[in-house]
């Protein structure tokens, strides 16, 4: 069985030492060996555990909830995940305010046009522009639901609809489908 030092293990991941002691300190990945000189030896399975931590901290969990995650083997606890999600929601929520704040600056300072922000009010407008009304726009996120009801999740949360409003319309856009 391949086993790598603590080094080696670092520089695959692009992590310090010092980030892999850490974890080992707070019981996150630990080595189960060591060489005859004394040192850490993690194997395969050590590995694949770095590989689970770097992919949660790619999504911006905390280490205790990592560690969560982790004790729960294949089928980690959703409620984690959720928060998360929910979290993700609020900041992109006032990164479009911000943006929005941004753009009305710059439309001061310049006295030029900025391209607006897409966003649910403009989604809407564009939507009626183009001819559909309240029942078209209905049947649009049935059929949207239907066929891709995770893209339609992303497109309503990149809209800057809130996380629980977006459950709201997906609920509605099923039981329009008879789901």
């Amino acid at each position: 069985m391949k086993s790598y030092s603590i080094s080696q293990l670092a520089r695959a991941f692009g992590l310090s030492r010092s980030t892999l002691l850490y974890y080992d300190r707070i019981g996150l990945l630990q080595a189960p060996e060591r060489s005859a000189a004394g040192y850490r030896l993690y194997t395969e399975r050590e590995y694949r555990r770095l590989e689970r931590i770097c992919m949660f901290r790619g999504l911006g969990l905390p280490l205790a909830d990592i560690g969560q995650l982790l004790a729960g083997g294949d089928a980690p606890d959703a409620t984690i995940l959720e928060k998360r999600l929910r979290e993700l929601g609020a900041q992109i929520l006032a990164l479009r305010s911000q943006q929005h704040l941004i753009i009305a600056m710059l439309k001061r300072v310049k006295k030029g046009g900025y391209a607006p922000v897409i966003d649910k009010q403009m989604w809407v407008k564009m939507l009626a522009a183009a001819g559909m009304d309240d029942d078209a726009m209905a049947k649009w996120h049935a059929e949207f639901e239907r066929l891709a009801p995770e893209a339609h999740h992303d497109l309503m949360i990149s809209l800057g609809i809130a996380e629980h409003e977006v459950r709201q319309i997906q609920q509605w856009a099923r039981r329009m489908n008879g789901v």
